[in-house]
């Protein structure tokens, strides 16, 4: 029986190989008819110029706030004890379909060059009005790589109900904020931030989810989503987090997401061990009567502290782990319009050595965080972002996928450094578009060298010495 089973696998994955050389094929061929017919990005993004100034690094400083343990304890202890990781991934109900099983117009969505080694897609049912966001793995969970001894991959999706918190709405309140009772107190001012009572519901508001994928699951990767939560009132209560997620880091225990400009923290922090059981159905968000609602879902996140900007700074737009320095880190990049006439920053955050409950990020004694290293990059659109040192290098580089005027919504992938830039191409007049249908996430993992990007109904990975193979 093993060894029937291994020749299956074996033929699965000569299956799957095809599909996607097939695939990428397909998408090089049209690419060059995309971009024969319309004039060729020619002038790259150059060198990274170094941010060192105090004004400009003062700009990307972080405060942090916690939400008060109070809330946190209230809140399990009205909810129920955390799940755990077993209970979590065992309850994993939907699966994703190899690329095989894909349709062709799914499949369009992966990259031109370099080929996805593994694909996925989402049954349409899953992800109905909801669009992608961000990507991260398991990879900074644990010395192995594992959560709860699987691979997993955490995918973002944010509703498509509402038009996120970028569009003029009043600020949300974060964790911490003056009248939640600040980063230690018990604060009873703050209420649910959609201004509805109990259980109001979610219709017409933005909500964001992250989907845990265990892609060591027999058979095909299973799923399973928990929607991202602040808790309110004290703890009695929850309100979504009203805001797209186009960033998300996993380090430890911890899960950093980005927020949009409508709300008043630019990152929010989730302990993943804080999972909590939702056991009411429907489309509320929060306290129901009968128990807890989110909105269909089995599991709620909440929020365990938040990071605010400065006045006036970038917020986060890209953001992933780096676990090639001392100590770890964070690398982040904010999105600029390809008609803005500055640049684009990209910056690091150090991680703290020892867990702690206020977040991931190190932090001095006032809970301020400021980047350890800054840039400017002429990179516009930019939706994903990591950076990589080599063993024995003694200089790393900073990978981005952005959208770089694009034909057909196909972004660029390249890479820079203080000295240059490189660019993938593709087909025979080598374009530059080769990337995947829209610039989203990218997330190395560094035990099997992959990088994972998702885009329209596709999750993807390729070797990262593929993509270094294919820059010009």
């Amino acid at each position: 029986m093993k060894h029937r089973g291994r020749h299956r696998r074996r033929r699965q994955g000569r299956a799957l190989r095809a599909v996607l050389a097939g695939t990428a094929l397909s998408l090089t061929a049209a690419a060059t008819l995309i971009s024969a017919s319309q004039a060729e990005v020619t002038d790259g993004p150059g060198a990274l110029r170094t941010l060192d100034s105090p004004a400009a690094r003062g700009e990307l400083r972080l405060t942090g706030d916690r939400v008060p343990a109070a809330w946190l304890d209230r809140l399990s202890s009205a909810m129920g004890r955390p799940a755990t990781v077993d209970a979590v991934l065992g309850s994993a109900g939907g699966e994703l379909r190899d690329a095989a099983d894909c349709g062709a117009g799914e499949r369009a969505a992966l990259p031109v060059a370099p080929a996805a080694t593994r694909a996925y897609c989402w049954d349409e049912a899953d992800v109905r009005g909801w669009r992608p966001g961000a990507v991260t793995t398991s990879a900074g969970a644990g010395e192995d790589g594992r959560w709860g001894g699987r691979r997993v991959i955490a995918s973002a999706w944010t509703s498509e109900a509402g038009d996120g918190a970028d569009d003029g709405r009043a600020p949300v309140d974060g964790p911490g904020a003056d009248d939640a009772g600040g980063e230690n107190g018990d604060g009873e001012g703050a209420r649910r931030a959609d201004g509805g009572g109990m259980g109001a519901a979610a219709t017409g508001r933005t909500l964001s989810r992250v989907v845990f994928v265990d892609t060591d699951a027999p058979g095909r990767p299973r799923h399973v989503s928990a929607l991202l939560v602040v808790p309110v009132d004290g703890g009695r209560d929850y309100r979504g987090l009203a805001s797209p997620v186009s960033g998300m880091a996993w380090y430890r225990d911890k899960l950093l997401v980005t927020a949009g400009a409508g709300d008043r923290a630019a990152l929010y922090v989730y302990d993943v061990d804080r999972l909590l059981r939702a056991g009411v159905g429907g489309d509320a968000v929060g306290r129901v009567p009968g128990g807890w609602s989110a909105h269909g879902y089995r599991y709620v996140l909440p929020a365990v502290a938040a990071y605010r900007p400065a006045a006036g700074g970038p917020r986060p737009a890209a953001l992933s782990l780096d676990r090639t320095t001392t100590p770890d880190s964070v690398v982040a990049a904010e999105r600029v319009p390809a008609d803005a006439a500055r640049p684009a920053r990209l910056w690091r955050y150090a991680l703290r050595e020892e867990p702690a409950d206020a977040g991931p990020l190190a932090a001095d004694r006032a809970g301020h965080i400021d980047a350890v290293e800054a840039y400017e990059t002429r990179a516009t659109g930019i939706g994903g972002v990591l950076a990589h040192r080599p063993a024995g290098s003694g200089r790393g580089a900073w990978y981005l996928s952005h959208a770089a005027g694009a034909p057909a919504g196909r972004a660029a992938l390249g890479r820079q450094n203080g000295e240059g830039a490189e660019v993938v191409e593709c087909g025979a007049d080598r374009s530059r578009h080769c990337w995947s249908a829209d610039a989203r996430s990218l997330a190395y993992r560094e035990d099997t060298g992959e990088v994972w990007s998702q885009s329209g109904r596709m999750l993807f990975a390729l070797p990262l010495s593929s993509l270094d193979a294919s820059l010009h």
